[in-house]
């Protein structure tokens, strides 16, 4: 990995937007409209940092139909995987990520509203 990819990486992890979404995405793959209902953010918004965390290589991107679904990328590299575990280590710890993790398993069998 070169020092400019780490840096991209970490600028993606310093939103917390990205940072959110990320923890989500921990979960499994989702429809870009599953993470506008969990963060209550518009539909702009979260297809912006979604875009961004694909350009750093983060997440990867499927299209269905007119919709788009997004999961974490397997980790390639050490340094990737550490990251990836970090986040994991911290999802019960830090309040947002919790309240996003309770409210996306809580609405779980209704997301996915928008694609079907």
């Amino acid at each position: 990995m070169k020092l400019k990819d780490s840096q991209t990486i970490f600028g993606a992890l310093a939103d917390p937007t990205r940072f959110r979404i990320l923890s989500l995405l921990a979960e499994g793959e989702l429809c870009v409209c599953d993470v506008m209902s969990v963060l209550k953010e518009p539909q702009s918004k979260v297809s912006r940092h979604l875009a961004y965390l694909r350009r750093a290589k983060l997440v990867e991107a499927r299209k269905e139909g007119l919709w788009m679904y997004y999961r974490l990328t397997k980790p390639s590299t050490k340094a990737f995987r550490a990251i990836f575990e970090a986040l994991n280590c911290c999802r019960s710890d830090v309040k947002e990520l919790k309240k996003d993790l309770s409210e996306f398993r809580k609405n779980k069998s209704s997301l996915v509203s928008c694609c079907k």
